[in-house]
């Protein structure tokens, strides 16, 4: 799994498993949420759009099956 520092002021770092196209994203209030069957352009997406948080709402909250928890309780 790879982490990324995302510049946002609700998340602080995303971790992305490109085996498994889980991408895993650690909010800044501490919660976490793991995504399922992201396709790695929507990771390079989030990584260069110019508000991370805008690109999150707009293409991953909604968009694909989630669930709350650690990297460890999603697998």
């Amino acid at each position: 799994m790879q982490t990324h520092v995302v510049e946002s002021t609700t998340m602080s770092t995303v971790d992305y498993d490109a085996n498994r196209q889980q991408l895993c994203v650690h909010f800044r209030d501490l919660s976490l949420y793991t995504y399922f069957d992201v396709p790695p352009e929507i990771l390079e997406g989030l990584l260069r759009a110019p508000s991370a948080g805008k690109y999150f709402n707009a293409r991953i909250r909604g968009q694909f099956a989630h669930e709350r928890g650690t990297p460890d309780q999603s697998t």
